[in-house]
């Protein structure tokens, strides 16, 4: 066999080097049992020259290496010599061996070398060391991250295991928002979560319970501190959570949960209702309905209301105050339509706009509508969205008819016009109004009303026949009514509230996460209230998961002709809500026809996902 690098040249059998070596072993130590090396351990055990402990590695009688010793694998052959896994072994050998050394010159602990539990410990200790040096040198700043590309290649598995923080840029801090943008839209449910214990959110006391009603009526409001220390003991901060969760609904049928109200036919359905086949019962209903529209439009005309919602069984109007969302005047927007309502709409005489269609249209024709409207004025750009309809379906008819009137003309050269039926005027007219039922009950079909319009929709809802079902489980039951401040014939109703402690898995452990959840119809004034008294309580970190009623997330679309001014929204002072409520809702809402799905609180910052 030809000498190799790395193998004795005297390797012929196994069997005979182990016996060579057993018979060496015996030798020494016999030789060194009376020796005074043999009774200290601190010197090392002999070796013979050249020898290593495995293939491959330091000699025994390296000065680098001290320690126990462990024999050369004698079936060790050219291919299976290179592993990097047993090169960062021996390297984190040697580390820990160094250290070790220097330890031991130190303390004199020089009885451990020799134990396996102790060579295991000091290997993971140099691991961990080797960990902890190569994350500190990976958080850079946002200004060296380039450097990541110059480290060595057995580094770079290990960089990319690392979770984003870690390599995240550490001198860059990331904005701090204060507020997070009004959602005009309606929560069914939301769910807060946070590290800290939420228990002081329920089972108030009868004089918490008390002061925060009283509270309400007066429109009075507490100041907090920045953070509390012990919230549960903060009478201030639970009078102030039963304040934010009182709402008025009208009408107020305690065996019936009349909210919501659209595909909600199951949740009627079984229940007691004697209105459903008395007529003079439904009218009496109707008139006491009547009333409260009434009130509510006199609160929201001079101020005294900030918004309203009425939901019935097909569609929610939401009216809000002059001053809020950016409009000069009064307005309200109604979410889902049909083309049956609108037309309706029209023949009373309530000029209104579709948002979302006259901004696609304008988003796809831009080019086209500046050569019609080249001579026209900028008031005209402003017309009902039924009419711009009504314009295009009519040029579209008339390009159909010319082109039906082309194609009839060369049908008659050929002398097959008699074969081929023309169409009808049906069909033209189903083609006609194809695009405006395609837009039925989607977020699309959203309407705007502005100004004195809202006073005729008033009159229209109150006078509609088909605004209460004629049949089905909600026969005869007027629409829902709610408002944050109280009107007539409205009664006081209190959202749902509460707290649940459990554990979360976070890594290898767990962690004990609290959770408030509140049901009901959450208006946008009492879902600030609720924030601004979770940020103090739970020292600025939680996270929210709300669920938004669907009819309701378009709402959030801004499209006003008048906006408002200073004068305007000073007046609402005195609409019954925070001052902070009332800023956060007199900004136009940057959400369009999305809803706020995720709201979140990390160090008094929001962060939000819709």
């Amino acid at each position: 066999m030809s000498e190799q690098i790395g193998y004795s040249p005297s390797f012929k059998r196994p069997a005979e080097i182990m016996r060579m070596r057993r018979k060496r072993a015996r030798s020494e130590a016999g030789s060194l049992s009376g020796s005074p090396a043999a009774a200290s351990p601190s010197q090392g055990a002999s070796s013979p020259a050249g020898v290593r402990p495995f293939s491959p590695g330091p000699l025994f009688n390296s000065p680098s290496r001290s320690g126990g010793v462990k024999r050369r694998n004698p079936f060790a052959n050219i291919e299976n010599t290179y592993s990097p896994s047993k090169k960062l072994h021996i390297y984190n050998e040697e580390e820990g061996n160094v250290e070790k050394k220097e330890k031991k010159e130190q303390d004199q602990l020089s009885t451990k070398k020799t134990e396996p539990v102790a060579f295991a410990a000091r290997l993971r200790e140099a691991e961990n060391k080797e960990r902890q040096q190569l994350s500190s040198k990976k958080s850079l700043d946002f200004s060296e991250d380039d450097s990541l590309f110059d480290e060595k290649d057995e580094d770079l598995p290990k960089l990319l295991l690392k979770s984003p923080p870690a390599i995240a840029p550490a001198s860059i801090a990331p904005p701090v928002c204060t507020e997070y943008p009004a959602d005009w839209s309606l929560k069914t449910r939301v769910l807060f979560t946070s590290p800290l214990s939420l228990s002081w959110a329920e089972k108030p006391k009868a004089q918490e319970e008390a002061v925060g009603l009283s509270q309400h009526c007066r429109a009075q409001y507490s100041t907090l501190p920045h953070s509390i220390q012990d919230a549960k003991s903060c009478s201030e901060l639970r009078c102030s959570f039963q304040q934010s969760l009182v709402y008025w609904q009208h009408p107020s049928l305690p065996w019936l949960s009349l909210f919501p109200r659209i595909n909600a036919e199951r949740s009627f359905t079984g229940k007691s209702a004697p209105w459903s086949q008395d007529s003079a019962l439904q009218q009496s209903l109707m008139s006491e309905w009547s009333v409260s529209l009434s009130s509510l439009y006199s609160l929201l005309k001079t101020k005294l209301c900030p918004y309203f919602y009425l939901c019935s069984y097909q569609f929610t109007v939401l009216f809000k105050a002059a001053g809020l969302g950016g409009s000069g005047s009064i307005t309200a927007l109604i979410s889902p339509t049909t083309r049956g309502l609108r037309e309706a709409m029209k023949a009373e005489g309530i000029e209104f706009s579709l948002p979302l269609v006259d901004e696609l249209r304008k988003s796809k024709d831009l080019d086209i509508d500046n050569e019609l409207d080249c001579g026209k004025d900028k008031d005209d750009d402003c017309c009902g969205g039924e009419e711009e309809e009504e314009d295009d379906d009519g040029g579209e008819e008339k390009q159909q008819t010319e082109n039906d009137d082309e194609d009839m003309s060369w049908l008659k050269e050929m002398g097959v016009q008699d074969k081929i039926k023309k169409p009808d005027s049906i069909s033209i007219q189903l083609r006609k109004e194809g695009h405006a039922v395609s837009l039925d009950h989607k977020p699309e079909s959203v309407v705007l009303v502005e100004g004195s319009d809202t006073f005729t929709l008033i009159n229209f809802l109150i006078n509609c026949k088909s605004l209460v079902a004629s049949t089905g489980s909600q026969a005869g039951l007027p629409p829902t009514l709610l408002a944050p401040v109280a009107f007539r014939g409205a009664a006081m109703q209190t959202l749902r509230a509460r707290s649940v402690n459990v554990k979360s898995q976070v890594g290898m452990g767990y962690q004990n996460i609290s959770s408030l959840e509140i049901t009901g119809p959450i208006l946008p004034s009492s879902l600030h209230s609720i924030v601004a008294l979770l940020r103090p309580a739970q020292k600025g970190n939680f996270s929210s998961t709300l669920y938004t009623h669907a009819p309701t997330a378009v709402m959030n679309v801004h499209k006003s002709k008048t906006q408002s001014d200073s004068s305007s929204s000073a007046d609402l002072s005195s609409c019954g809500l925070r001052s902070a409520s009332v800023q956060q809702l007199q900004t136009p809402s940057t959400l369009g026809k999305t809803a706020l799905n995720h709201l979140n609180m990390n160090n008094y910052s929001y962060t939000w996902k819709n």
